[in-house]
């Protein structure tokens, strides 16, 4: 049954809108009309005929929040013994997302047409990933889907968590430098000019702190638009290197060699890239699938590269320690530990301790980060401002002597 999004009209007037689902346009302008709803708008998600790997492209961040809720939800009504399909439905009427709740209905409708409940997820790859849906079909095959959920839904709040901390270490300095430049700006553009214009008028020497200011504030209302032709030109070139294989893979081997924030962002790499191993690894996953699977999620090119490699290796017979060490990419004690895991038949067990380690060792260069910066952001920008208010001064200060 095809799912339409709607805007309408209630019989108080005020608007409402929400998602229905019903064979046809004119079915579902009969239902919205018994909810007394006089419909404003009405538009097709996804048609029955349509191919089956789609892409809805406002699946965003209010929908990926709530996925691991989701999840554990799902699980917990097949363990309960509850069909797939009940378990969506209940899954549906408590899904206070609207384009959430679309997606779930148009999963629905493709379980109901045969199709398998992993199949149906990839169909929305912008929501649910190549590890999520690689996992669900693992458990489909396995036969302990909602054991496989829960682990899933685990690994999605650790992930979100240590994104979370990544994401807060780094929102404050920004936070700094956008307001700090934001001020200095204003100040250089509309307070100087007005300072200075009373300046010129005293037909005074001006001391040489002063003449730089007064050169910066002119230089920055006269060509401001070349620093915003700079900023689109940058933006551009950043996106167009994202989109080559080469470009991706110079700017991420960068920004881990980047002082500060480096060590930050390779600790969480390593973090995640152990953990989603781990969690591949428990659902059932062969090893061979689980490296093409992280190498596909772990969101860098430097380190996907390498996990090519190792996949291509492990293929030839190698183990998954030995093309790691080599790589220099991965820390040294990950190659060993992952080793001792092979040879012990624990290696899920101690790449789930390689990430609780390297996810405590997050927190720290977080705190560290943001305990470096603050000072050095504050000290800058007391430096720029302090020589604004001494060029200022100076002048005035002289013009006070000789009267």
């Amino acid at each position: 049954m095809p799912v339409f999004t709607y805007k309408a009209l209630n019989d108080k007037g005020a608007a409402e809108t929400g998602v229905i689902d019903a064979d046809t346009p004119r079915d579902a302008r009969a239902r919205l009309k018994e909810r007394r709803l006089h419909v404003t708008g009405l538009e097709s998600i996804v048609a029955a005929e349509k191919a089956r790997r789609i892409r809805v492209p406002w699946a965003g961040r209010a929908s990926r929040a709530e996925l691991p809720m989701i999840t554990r939800q799902i699980g917990t009504l097949l363990g309960s013994g509850i069909p797939l399909m009940g378990t969506l439905n209940a899954v549906i009427e408590q899904a206070e997302e609207r384009r959430l709740k679309a997606v779930l209905m148009d999963i629905r409708e493709r379980v109901a047409q045969g199709v398998a409940f992993s199949d149906a997820l990839g169909a929305h790859p912008r929501l649910f990933n190549d590890l999520y849906v690689n996992m669900v079909r693992a458990g489909e095959a396995s036969g302990a889907l909602d054991k496989i959920l829960f682990r899933l839904a685990d690994y999605l709040h650790a992930a979100r968590r240590l994104k979370s901390k990544i994401v807060a270490a780094l929102t404050y300095p920004i936070i700094m430098l956008v307001v700090g430049t934001t001020v200095v700006v204003a100040l250089m553009a509309y307070v100087v000019p007005k300072i200075t214009d009373v300046l010129l008028k005293q037909k005074a020497a001006l001391p040489l702190p002063t003449v730089i200011l007064m050169t910066v504030s002119t230089i920055l209302r006269q060509y401001w638009w070349v620093g915003v032709l700079a900023i689109i030109a940058a933006w551009i070139i950043f996106v167009r290197l994202r989109k080559t294989h080469g470009g991706r893979l110079w700017l991420d081997t960068n920004l881990l060699r980047m002082p500060v924030v480096g060590p930050l962002l390779r600790k969480s790499a390593v973090s995640r890239f152990s953990l989603t191993f781990a969690t591949l690894l428990e659902s059932g996953l062969p090893v061979i699938e689980s490296v093409a699977v992280v190498k596909r999620v772990v969101n860098n090119q430097l380190l996907a590269d390498v996990l090519d490699d190792v996949q291509r290796k492990i293929a030839e017979g190698a183990d998954i320690a030995t093309p790691l060490k080599q790589s220099k990419v991965f820390p040294p004690v990950v190659g060993y530990m992952i080793a001792v895991g092979e040879e012990s038949g624990r290696l899920e067990e101690l790449l789930k301790r390689i990430s609780q380690s390297y996810d405590e060792e997050v927190e720290i260069a977080a705190q560290r980060l943001t305990s470096l910066l603050e000072p050095l952001m504050i000290v800058g920008m007391a430096l720029v401002v302090g020589f604004i208010v001494l060029s200022i001064l100076l002048p005035i200060l002289q013009l006070g002597s000789v009267v």
